[in-house]
């Protein structure tokens, strides 16, 4: 299906937010600010939580979003 119909997204919907917050690193907490392009700010946080779990390891709870900004 995807060779006669292109897979990508349609981005008109979607805004870039910012997401700002800490995570519990080796050596304390560390701050983070990352944008994230997502239809609103639930799927921006969501995505957040994902990509973190992801790259360090890490669980929800030592994961504080303490802002998202269009």
């Amino acid at each position: 299906m995807g060779r006669f119909f292109p897979l990508t997204l349609h981005r008109s919907s979607m805004s870039t937010f910012t997401v700002r917050g800490s995570f519990q690193a080796r050596d304390g907490q560390q701050t983070f600010e990352k944008e994230i392009e997502a239809p609103n700010e639930n799927v921006a946080t969501e995505h957040t939580y994902a990509e973190f779990g992801s790259k360090h390891g890490l669980k929800r709870t030592q994961i504080e979003v303490t802002e998202v900004e269009a």
